[in-house]
């Protein structure tokens, strides 16, 4: 495990990367390319419905500064500059999409052996401040974070968390949407790779009185293939297949439907990233 509490975003991320991440319902296309001077290239195209999409992306890394810039078919120029460790233990990060020149945001991350706090600033006249601050250590931890609107003076979001951690598993429960609704999760890795593991996840809404339960998981067929499942009260069942077709490159197939309502049209997806 690393040193520190870590983010407080990484409270729950486990469990929810393995809910969420690489579920898609468009097709996606990504290359990816590197030069000898250490410029990474980034070509990714999305057809949704009967929409395509694209953007190019360019990544380069000298020492301890990472430049990202990104343009997409809409003409919008998203540039991110982070800069590692010019204080000890800091991380500064700047960012940018051009033509809206209000939408610039800086933010500020300092970790400690017991304590990681971030902030983020919007580079506007009225700007919106984040704040979020991380105690414990590797295996336990507990923060929250809010937002201040300097326009309003209002509170425009606060959050809190809980998590405990172990080799092989990790439990979060957090307190968010101003106090609307609590979030717990329990993730169990299964092997000593962490590529076979079981989760569950049950979120409740005070102001409707809703309940929402998600159980899934992962399975490592081989090397090569992963297969995950996931599926909650409501009916809603989704599979996704990854298989690696060539040394880091990735093929995705995932689907998701309504078990109540067979009748709909399942959602699919499909998604191949090619990278030397």
């Amino acid at each position: 495990m690393s040193k520190g509490p870590g983010l407080f975003s990484d409270i729950g991320k486990k469990a929810k990367d393995l809910l969420t991440k690489d579920y898609i319902s468009d097709q996606k296309l990504s290359i990816s390319t590197y030069s000898d001077t250490g410029v990474a290239l980034t070509s990714t195209t999305v057809k949704k419905g009967g929409l395509s999409t694209g953007d190019v992306a360019a990544q380069y890394k000298y020492k301890n500064t990472l430049i990202d810039v990104k343009v997409d078919t809409g003409s919008n120029i998203l540039t991110t500059l982070t800069l590692t460790d010019i204080v000890p233990s800091t991380k500064t990060i700047a960012s940018m999409k051009f033509p809206d020149y209000s939408s610039g945001k800086l933010e500020a991350q300092y970790f400690h052996h017991h304590a990681t706090v971030t902030t983020a600033v919007a580079l506007k006249q009225s700007p919106a401040v984040d704040l979020s601050i991380t105690l414990g250590t590797p295996t336990f931890s507990l923060g929250a974070e809010a937002g201040y609107e300097t326009a309003t003076g209002k509170l425009t979001k606060y959050t809190a968390g809980i998590s405990v951690r172990k080799p092989d598993s990790c439990a979060a429960i957090i307190l968010g949407d101003k106090g609307d609704t609590i979030k717990a999760s329990y993730i169990h890795h299964l092997d000593a790779l962490k590529r076979t593991a079981a989760v569950g996840e049950i979120t409740r809404r005070f102001s409707t009185n809703e309940n929402t339960f998600t159980v899934g998981g992962s399975y490592a067929v081989d090397n090569l293939t992963i297969l995950k499942l996931k599926l909650n009260n409501h009916g809603n069942l989704g599979a996704l297949l990854q298989h690696e077709v060539i040394p880091k490159s990735l093929l995705t197939i995932s689907s998701e439907f309504d078990t109540k309502a067979l009748d709909k049209t399942p959602r699919f997806g499909v998604a191949l990233a090619l990278k030397p």
